[in-house]
């Protein structure tokens, strides 16, 4: 099992994107998929057609949001926590994945790198 933590910049406020990466509207607009998502802990959530699905632990709107993803064949949880942080620019998103399976970390790392957040970003771009 690994360990991914990255810092992401985008142009938005933390309110923003809080309400962006939490309100299936939204999700479906920047990721171009339904989504199922609420922002209310102990619910189930399903993005990408099923391709990440998960448990919402933890909700703090406009700083944090804690899931836990679910990866086949595994007991023990792997954990996403994002974290919005302002900046004078929009917002510094600190986001860290526990226990990745190793078989599925690479995939995990560019799913981060260059779909989830490069999507946001786009959806965010001037």
């Amino acid at each position: 099992m690994k360990d991914f933590k990255k810092y992401y910049t985008l142009t938005a406020e933390p309110d923003e994107v809080y309400l962006a990466i939490t309100k299936p509207e939204t999700i479906q607009l920047w990721t171009g998929e339904p989504a199922e998502m609420s922002s209310e802990p102990g619910t189930e959530f399903s993005l990408w057609d099923g391709s990440i699905v998960g448990r919402n632990l933890e909700f703090e709107p406009g700083r944090k949001i804690v899931q836990q993803w679910y990866f086949e064949g595994h007991d023990e949880p792997s954990i996403v926590t994002i974290k919005l942080h302002p900046m004078k620019t929009g917002t510094s998103v600190e986001l860290k994945h526990t226990n990745i399976p190793d078989e599925d970390y690479e995939d995990i790392v560019d799913g981060w790198n260059n779909v989830y957040f490069a999507s946001l970003a786009e959806f965010y771009a001037p």
